[in-house]
């Protein structure tokens, strides 16, 4: 298997710009970028409260379509709560399974969340009252997910940085959990989300390493004027 810094682009000279990081600050950021995993496998010990401090700021300093900032997240820290949230994500994972035909046995191996296991669990939803907020959404009312989904991005390679786990959970019932979290009738969960400590990061995508789906090619998904060929997957 290639070493990870293979993906990185080559970053050449720094951009003759003033405003630009210095070389290791924006070598850093691609790592971050490269290295960041859809973590499944976690080790008990507790995530540090200012670590997650920390977390949630990235998070809370993420762009947002109209500065409408529709995350919220909910910190799960009730274990009797904790094992009701697997017990739906069992649930649906058992459903997606079956959905899934002739690939319903290689899912079922799979290790697609580790609620039980992290250090921290949160909740990401998006807030009530979206309607209201008009500028950029009035021909794109799902920018609020967009908008949702770049926060949890900030957190995910916050956490790479702290040397933290983060797996994104989206095998669930919204409804159901909303309904356990007591949400409001207009706002939805998106996102269970564990964080915590691991032995190790996966040198590739969990899916990639499992010969699930492989990365599709770069060069197939942008197009110049004109809308890109569609890609295979890699092999």
């Amino acid at each position: 298997m290639k070493d990870i810094t293979d993906a990185l682009p080559p970053l050449g000279e720094a951009a003759s710009t003033a405003h630009g990081f210095g070389d290791a600050a924006r070598g850093a950021v691609y790592r971050a970028i490269a290295e960041r995993r859809d973590m499944r496998h976690f080790s008990r010990e507790p995530v540090a409260p200012e670590a997650l401090r920390r977390l949630l700021w990235a998070a809370h300093h993420a762009p947002s379509v109209g500065y409408m900032q529709p995350w919220r997240f909910v910190r799960i820290t009730d274990a009797a709560l904790r094992a009701a949230i697997h017990a739906l994500v069992e649930e649906e994972r058992i459903a997606t399974a079956h959905a899934l035909g002739e690939r319903e046995d290689a899912f079922m191996r799979l290790k697609v969340e580790g609620v039980l296991d992290c250090g921290e669990l949160l909740v990401a939803a998006l807030c009530e009252g979206r309607d209201k907020h008009v500028f950029g959404r009035r021909t794109l009312p799902e920018m609020d997910l967009a908008s949702c989904a770049c926060a949890i991005q900030n957190m995910w390679l916050a956490a790479r940085a702290e040397g933290l786990g983060l797996g994104w959970v989206s095998i669930f019932d919204p409804e159901k959990l909303g309904a356990l979290l007591g949400m409001p009738e207009q706002a939805r969960p998106i996102a269970v989300l564990c964080i915590g400590h691991v032995d190790a990061f996966y040198p590739a995508p969990m899916l990639e390493l499992e010969g699930w789906a492989g990365r599709l090619p770069e060069d197939g998904l942008t197009g110049e004027n004109v809308w890109p060929q569609t890609p295979d997957a890699a092999s």
